[in-house]
């Protein structure tokens, strides 16, 4: 336009695609555009909302579980945005009995060296039809589908020296066998060098888009940064495979230098370990929340891990249920929330009480997590003897707020934090419901390992 001066004059967000009529004007004289922003459903606006089977089954999970939940989700979640199903680790292997791994199993795969479902453990899947029969009944439903994958091409392939589809090449020439995983022996790296590694990446995508995979969960295993270039190769190839797929990476604790690689290659990606049910854990996690939060944007969400809430059956004893108390749930709901992590839940959700379903469908906490952005802590202190942690953020709408008062201390306490912004607000906690009229300043009594959120309107 030539412009020295711009000016956003109109907008309308219709189909996806967000339309924008730009005025600019100079000496010599005043022009119009429009110009249209295509977004895709690859774009991933808001952070994910789902369940995982890692934490109540492990490597254990059926195709009759999967379905009980995602039923479950359908009738009583779905309506506050939860919409993913997914299928953790090892469902290939045809005999996985609880959380541990199996050395060298046999798994279940075809003739290009890719894994597929077993049909003792899923049995909708025989005959060659792998996960495209309960990808279609999660769809049925109004949900989406995602599956668990390890970094690599299997072992066994390897030594048997199984073709890639596409190509001449086989598995042993593709491999790079120094890279492997210290946790698990399924699968050896891919060399990006060598020809047809890319093409085996584009086949096991190809596959999961036959059978309408909607979520990829890729553990690469903590030898990232040092096989940086796979990881590139297999987003690009997922990228390029027809079908819009949420990338969720597992990298253990992933390394905030590398946070522009993460943002580049995927749409979420974990930023922890293993999050368990003990409080060490989630107070730890204000730490790293603190470290993640500015990456937090539209299409690429750090995620703080699964929600340990309700019954996670397995090594749990005869009741099943976490660790957590409810008022350690409630903090790191807040936390998840106000930090826009991914919500995945891991619990049998066919098991849930009402506490629980209760924070699944807070309507604020969901708005908190869709709705916002810029959160960053306002401080963090020790104050007799009891850590207080505060955090903020900006609903889009341009008027509204939220705050959360965290108490990491032993007793009650009352946490005091200023307000950013001056002037008149309306508080709703969100946890109790209870309002108030606040100015400069708010007040709570919070719970030991507990919190109070608020969200803050101007008046």
């Amino acid at each position: 336009l030539n412009r020295k001066t711009g000016l956003i004059t109109g907008s309308t967000n219709t189909n996806g695609n967000f339309k924008v009529r730009l005025q600019a004007t100079n000496e010599k004289g005043t022009d119009e555009k429009e110009i249209t922003l295509k977004i895709g459903s690859e774009i991933m606006l808001t952070p994910p909302m789902g369940w995982n089977s890692w934490d109540c089954y492990g490597a254990a999970v059926n195709e009759e579980t999967v379905r009980a939940n995602a039923k479950f989700m359908a009738e009583n979640l779905k309506q506050f945005g939860w919409q993913y199903i997914v299928v953790d680790i090892q469902w290939s292997n045809p005999i996985a009995q609880n959380h541990e791994y199996q050395p060298f199993t046999e798994l279940c795969m075809d003739e290009y060296s890719r894994l597929i479902p077993a049909a003792e453990r899923f049995p909708s899947a025989a005959g060659g039809k792998g996960f495209a029969p309960l990808a279609e009944y999660v769809h049925s439903l109004g949900l989406k589908f995602g599956i668990h994958i390890m970094r690599g091409i299997p072992r066994q392939a390897v030594h048997r020296n199984t073709a890639i589809k596409g190509t001449s090449r086989t598995a042993r020439e593709i491999a790079k066998t120094s890279s492997i995983c210290q946790w698990n022996t399924d699968m050896y790296g891919v060399d990006p060098e060598k020809e047809g590694a890319r093409e085996y990446y584009d086949s096991i995508f190809e596959l999961y888009k036959s059978w309408g995979v909607d979520f990829i969960k890729v553990d690469i295993c903590r030898e990232l940064p040092h096989e940086e270039s796979e990881l590139v190769m297999l987003s690009e190839s997922l990228r390029s495979c027809g079908r819009d797929m949420v990338l969720s990476l597992s990298p253990g604790a992933a390394l905030p230098e590398k946070a522009e690689l993460y943002k580049q290659v995927s749409n979420m990606w974990r930023i922890t370990d293993d999050f368990w049910d003990n409080w060490p854990q989630l107070l730890d996690m204000f730490s790293r929340a603190q470290t993640w939060c500015i990456h937090a944007g539209a299409g690429h969400f750090p995620d703080a891990d699964m929600l340990p809430v309700g019954a996670i059956l397995q090594d749990y004893g005869p009741d099943g249920w976490t660790k957590f108390t409810k008022d350690e749930q409630i903090t790191m709901m807040s936390l998840w929330s106000i930090m826009r992590s991914p919500l995945m839940i891991g619990g049998e959700m066919t098991k849930f009480d009402d506490f629980t379903m209760s924070l699944l469908t807070n309507a604020d906490l969901i708005d908190c997590l869709n709705n916002t952005h810029s959160a960053h802590p306002l401080f963090r202190k020790t104050v007799d003897g009891g850590e207080q942690i505060a955090w903020f953020t900006s609903c889009t709408d341009g008027k509204s707020y939220y705050i959360a008062l965290f108490n990491c201390g032993e007793k009650e306490c009352s946490i005091t934090a200023e307000l950013p912004i001056d002037c008149t607000f309306s508080a709703r906690e969100i946890w109790t419901g209870a309002d108030s009229e606040v100015s400069g300043e708010i007040t709570a009594f919070v719970k030991p390992h507990g919190a109070a959120m608020f969200r803050l309107t101007r008046v």
